[in-house]
């Protein structure tokens, strides 16, 4: 298991979605090895792999690969934490989606919020590392789905993305995408996000309150702190992905970014369980997976992107991970989703 985790508030909604499916929730969570019980514990924390895997089996078991995409229309705030409260008390949709950011931890390690501007307005992007288990699509679609969702509930307004874009490839029916977002739904591209206006993320929402959202800000502050400090791994695997492009990130170089010294960053390394050596090459797997759902990126960029000389030692690695080459995972990713489609 990589150790990356997500809250329980996060999961009870998924919980909500498999039970709208008809599907027997005790079976599934049983099955993906993961505690239904421990969704009372307002700070249990699930791990990634399992949650990747209940999804796995939820698709397996309604039939519908598109089972992430219906979300619940009544949303329940009984089952928020303080990031969902936060938004709702904010100025604007924007500085909710802000606070989002800077708290993501909160509701999961495992995922990466951000946020960035362009003309038309701002794009809200996830990624999603899924740990040691490729991340099933139909759990980055419930997550677009279901922050559009809350947008749309908390303001009061029928919030619509300009663009919707999915790293997977394109399912064999569409109409489903088309229903729910109301835009231009793409798929092959190189990451997952919603393009919104800066009309509808000027919205208010419907609760919003300074005095509230200063109060909420202070509580996350504090269970941030009480979560601990960000792992110095998955602070590595950070700057790793960034540097990758550019060729093996050299330890000196991480270790520099993270203001300390080699031997103090393998220490630390070494007190959660891994190496230098292994986090990189752990990164370099995760970023493969999502790379070969790509059928638009050729094996040579990715390869690129990954920081190998050449696609022979991308081939080679491969063989190690996966136990095939690059282009037959990526045949199978292939054949197993036209077999669901």
């Amino acid at each position: 298991m990589s150790g990356r985790t997500t809250s329980a508030s996060w999961v009870r909604g998924i919980v909500g979605r498999l039970k709208s499916a008809g599907l027997d929730v005790h079976a599934l969570f049983d099955e993906a090895q993961l505690d239904l019980h421990g969704l009372d514990d307002p700070d249990a924390r699930f791990a990634t792999e399992n949650i990747s895997r209940l999804w796995e089996l939820a698709v397996a078991r309604s039939g519908d690969p598109q089972i992430g995409l219906a979300v619940a229309p009544v949303m329940q705030p009984a089952g928020f934490d303080v990031v969902a409260y936060a938004m709702m008390s904010c100025r604007n949709l924007l500085e909710g989606l802000q606070f989002l950011v800077r708290y993501q931890r909160i509701v999961s390690d495992d995922v990466t919020v951000s946020l960035q501007e362009e003309e038309r307005g701002w794009w809200l992007k996830i990624e999603l590392s899924g740990g040691k288990r490729p991340v099933p699509p139909q759990r980055i679609e419930f997550v677009l789905t279901t922050l559009l969702t809350f947008l749309r509930w908390t303001s009061g307004h029928p919030v619509h993305p300009l663009a919707v874009e999915f790293a997977h490839a394109a399912p064999a029916a569409l109409h489903r995408y088309a229903a729910l977002f109301e835009c231009t739904v793409l798929f092959g591209c190189t990451t997952d996000r919603l393009l919104f206006s800066r009309s509808d993320l000027a919205l208010a929402p419907q609760a919003a309150n300074p005095v509230l959202a200063e109060l909420h800000d202070r509580y996350a502050r504090e269970q941030l702190a009480r979560m601990g400090t960000v792992p110095t791994s998955v602070r590595a695997r950070e700057l790793i992905i960034k540097r990758l492009p550019k060729g093996d990130p050299a330890r000196a170089d991480i270790a520099g970014a993270l203001c300390m010294s080699e031997r103090t960053l393998q220490r630390r390394l070494q007190e959660e369980g891994t190496t230098f050596h292994q986090v990189v090459d752990d990164t370099r797997r995760e970023l493969a997976q999502r790379y070969l759902r790509q059928p638009q990126l050729a094996l040579a960029q990715a390869a690129c992107l990954l920081g190998f000389t050449d696609q022979s030692t991308f081939s080679r690695a491969c063989k190690r991970w996966f136990d095939l080459t690059p282009t037959q995972y990526r045949s199978r990713l292939h054949s197993a989703s036209s077999s669901k489609a």
